[in-house]
């Protein structure tokens, strides 16, 4: 295994399951230390049966949208490091499913809550850390509903839009630090939440689960699912010492989608 990211020290909001999960094993298998949340402590807890638990390895409980706690997340990361290399901003939720005018306020306003504001309580906080660092690299994970739209989706494609238009932001303001600041923006992952959208989409639509999944499927050129890995992958790539000139990019990971309807 490559040990392209040794001695990298890299946080990762919402790193216990899913791709968070998946990019903390490729990042320990390739040589960093990682410090990741989550607010599922039975997550949590699976996470520190890893054997570098501890080691490189530390795992705490967060909610990722409440600033206090976010702060005393990066309180406990001082105390085991003066200076992060990488921040991984991974937190969202996939919100309600339906057409706008039908949606409930709250449920708007909770998923651009946790969705957008979480990016910035984690960067606010990560910056001074990541200005120590010789090379910093923040990776905001977006959507490819963040660049087409997401018909039925509205307040995820709402909150997934404006964490591109931050990340060009900062890519900007901390571009005279060495800090890169890029955009990944996955296309349909095989996983649990793939599994709740598609659920939630048929009963929308009034058809069945497996005719929702196979039109998932089928609106890229590959025809495949995109898998937790893939998205690792490409973090890794863009905290690495070989993309210390990518910065401002908004890079989709999803097979090339044609349509998102």
């Amino acid at each position: 295994m490559s040990k392209i990211l040794k001695n990298k020290k890299i946080i990762i909001s919402a790193g216990a399951s899913g791709i968070g999960w998946s990019a903390a094993k490729l990042f320990l298998n390739r040589g960093a230390t990682v410090y990741l949340c989550d607010i599922d402590k039975k997550l949590l807890n699976k996470t520190k049966k890893h054997p570098q638990n501890n080691k490189k390895l530390f795992s705490y409980e967060c909610d990722a949208s409440n600033e206090n706690q976010v702060s005393a997340f990066f309180k406990k990361v001082s105390k085991k490091t003066k200076k992060i290399d990488a921040l991984i901003n991974n937190v969202g939720i996939a919100g309600p499913t339906g057409s706008l005018e039908k949606l409930k306020s709250k449920d708007w306003e909770n998923t651009l809550h946790v969705d957008v504001n979480s990016h910035f309580y984690f960067t606010k906080s990560a910056i001074p850390l990541i200005k120590k660092s010789k090379n910093g690299s923040i990776v905001n994970i977006s959507s490819t509903a963040g660049i087409l739209g997401f018909p039925l989706r509205s307040p995820y494609a709402a909150s997934k839009w404006a964490i591109i238009g931050i990340t060009k932001t900062l890519a900007m303001e901390l571009g005279k630090f060495n800090i890169r600041v890029n955009a990944v923006c996955p296309g349909t992952i095989k996983g649990d939440r793939m599994k709740r959208v598609i659920k939630d989409k048929a009963k929308f639509t009034k058809v069945s689960t497996k005719t929702v999944e196979k039109d998932f499927v089928s609106m890229s050129s590959m025809k495949q699912w995109i898998l937790e890995e893939d998205i690792g992958k490409m973090c890794s790539f863009l905290i690495s010492d070989d993309s210390s000139k990518v910065s401002g990019q908004v890079i989709s990971v999803d097979g090339h989608t044609e349509r998102n309807d």
